[in-house]
């Protein structure tokens, strides 16, 4: 099956130049305040500053933001990720306190089923706060992400880790994507293989 991504026509327009540097920086003070795990002015105040230093001395290459913000699937995206949060929070702690238990991981490759760089980016970014898991690597061409996972044991738990992040993905894309990348969500997700170091 083809993967490429819509072309686009034409030069990008001014307003949605202008949209999608907000979405960026919106997206880039976010992980910042996750990151440092505290919501406070000071936190977010350095993060609009970080954030116009990344973009301002590293321009990135033009990721087109195509869908729209839905408050409810922003919500649902929301509500779970601090779900899972809490959740792999709590499975980290059991494993840290199971003494003489060496747990398992793998490394897990996942392409995703949106061809598109902004999901690419907010999916890894998820996934990579979520403790537990951490982006090893990414593949653009692909939309591929390779995720380093704790606490694997078998094949079950490689692929139950899988369907999680297509879960992440069709949430997020849900929550911001367009008509046509929600529509590539109903499509099968692609076969991904895993390394156990």
């Amino acid at each position: 099956m083809s993967r490429t991504a819509p072309a686009t026509a034409g030069p990008v327009p001014a307003r949605t130049r202008w949209r999608d540097r907000i979405v960026t920086t919106a997206v880039l003070v976010t992980g910042w305040m996750l990151l440092w795990g505290v919501f406070s002015w000071a936190n977010l105040i350095s993060g609009l500053l970080v954030s116009a230093v990344v973009l301002a001395v590293f321009p990135l290459p033009p990721v087109t933001f195509a869908g729209r913000p839905r408050p409810l699937g922003l919500l649902r995206f929301a509500g779970r990720f601090l779900t899972d949060l809490v959740a792999a929070s709590g499975q980290l702690a059991v494993l840290a306190f199971r003494f003489g238990h060496q747990p398992r991981s793998a490394i897990i490759r996942v392409p995703l089923r949106v061809p598109s760089d902004l999901i690419l980016t907010l999916t890894g970014e998820a996934v990579s706060l979520v403790p537990g898991s951490l982006i090893v690597d990414t593949d653009q061409a692909s939309t591929t992400l390779y995720i380093h996972v704790i606490g694997v044991s078998d094949r079950a738990a490689v692929e139950k880790f899988r369907r999680s992040v297509y879960e992440t993905e069709a949430r997020i894309v849900r929550a911001i994507g367009s008509d046509a990348e929600i529509s590539l969500l109903d499509g099968p997700a692609p076969a991904g293989r895993e390394h156990h170091p």
